[in-house]
């Protein structure tokens, strides 16, 4: 697997790590694993984080494509986003591969050089 990506992945795979690089959001994503179809008043519960937060934490998730919301007046209920991972674990998979690859070695020259 190759591990280069267009400038434009390699930006939405930031945003994917950014958006995972808080607990909070990680509580809420685990939360949203075990129970889908959560409602945000449940989330804020179990997060035990104000509302506000709460609500910027989900804003971020889901501006990252991470989740998803429908709004069920006077709810909104979030779920996890089918397939907004993949992107993510091929990338890491790949790291994971090239680390497990042959020993690192010197060139002989530096025209040989990376």
């Amino acid at each position: 697997m190759a591990l280069m990506l267009e400038p434009r992945e390699d930006e939405a795979l930031a945003a994917v790590a950014r958006a995972l690089a808080h607990p909070a959001r990680l509580r809420i994503l685990r939360l949203l694993a075990q129970t889908p179809g959560c409602i945000g008043g449940d989330i804020v519960r179990a997060v035990g984080l104000a509302q506000s937060t709460v609500s910027e934490h989900l804003r971020i998730l889901k501006s990252a494509g991470l989740i998803t919301g429908e709004i069920e007046p006077p709810r909104v209920c979030y779920m996890l986003a089918p397939g907004a991972l993949s992107g993510l674990a091929r990338q890491i998979a790949a790291f994971e591969t090239a680390a497990t690859g042959p020993e690192c070695h010197l060139p002989d020259n530096e025209s040989d050089a990376c």
